[in-house]
């Protein structure tokens, strides 16, 4: 089976009332307990690769992986380039093989988040690509995508209505509470704001900065409309643990393979667990 674009798969979490969960890679390891976790659970999934992980990885590694990952899965899996904030960047996804991308203009006005957003989807949909899009400000990090909470404001409704109307985006990340990165305290979502979003825009909604969210709150989301939900934070923290326990219990340790291998079991479990949750367990 090869690459899918999220259209496809979030057409069917429409129908079925889940969401399909969009897991970030850094390297191999990472990319194979996405792929064992949706394996087992049966659930398609999305492999998600930051603008970061392309630099640290480099992009003809990335979408090697990917397409060797999507060729061997009996599951559906696609390769979505996570917050593209630059225009030549996603461009040079999708020439590479991405099945989907992000253009983040977030930090424009709404008039230039939908000029720039516009003309990726023309582009896109040309070579059955599929664009998520956003709108607001999500705060906290993510790779050199600084958001302070001064800087962070919840997306407008009706204005997600002419974004979504005007630039023909197959998903839309608003922001009503999340964050990057760790959470200080229990975030708070504003869950009105989200349900008219998903009124006035009857498209996919996307959930950034899920790590950390409390699941009752993930499902709430998802029961209002969102089908994309991004984990990152929950599986870094997971694979770094595995390893720190590897080394303090092995410390003379020298075979990557004895440290990296428990980190991968480690991720897989905790993406496994985030598969039921988000209801995409049994649908591929």
């Amino acid at each position: 089976m090869g690459l899918v674009s999220i259209r496809e798969l979030l057409a069917a979490a429409e129908k079925g009332a889940y969401a399909v969960g969009a897991f970030n890679c850094n390297n191999m390891e990472i990319v194979q307990a996405i792929i064992e976790a949706a394996e087992a659970e049966k659930a398609p999934v999305i492999l998600q690769a930051s603008q970061g992980a392309i630099r640290y990885a480099g992009i003809n590694y990335i979408v090697a992986m990917a397409r060797e990952a999507a060729a061997q899965a009996s599951v559906p899996v696609a390769l979505h380039l996570d917050h593209g904030t630059d225009f030549n960047q996603v461009m040079l996804c999708i020439r590479h093989g991405f099945s989907s991308v992000m253009i983040d203009g977030s930090r424009y006005s709404l008039e230039e988040n939908i000029a720039v957003t516009k003309k990726v989807v023309e582009i896109a949909r040309a070579v059955g690509v599929s664009v998520e899009g956003e709108l607001g400000r999500i705060r906290g990090t993510e790779d050199e995508i600084k958001v302070s909470e001064r800087e962070a404001f919840f997306t407008d409704p009706e204005e997600a209505r002419r974004f979504v109307r005007e630039t023909g985006v197959d998903a839309l990340a608003p922001s009503i509470g999340t964050a990057h990165g760790r959470y200080r305290g229990r975030p708070e979502l504003d869950f009105p704001r989200l349900q008219k979003i998903r009124e006035l825009t009857g498209i996919p909604l996307v959930l950034h900065g899920s790590s950390g969210v409390p699941d009752e709150d993930i499902r709430q989301a998802i029961a209002l409309g969102v089908r994309k939900v991004n984990i990152d934070t929950n599986i870094r923290e997971a694979f770094v643990a595995a390893m720190r326990r590897e080394l303090g219990d092995n410390p003379g340790e020298i075979d990557p393979r004895k440290i990296l291998g428990p980190a991968r079991e480690a991720a897989r479990e905790v993406i496994r667990e985030k598969i039921r949750l988000f209801g995409s367990a049994g649908k591929a």
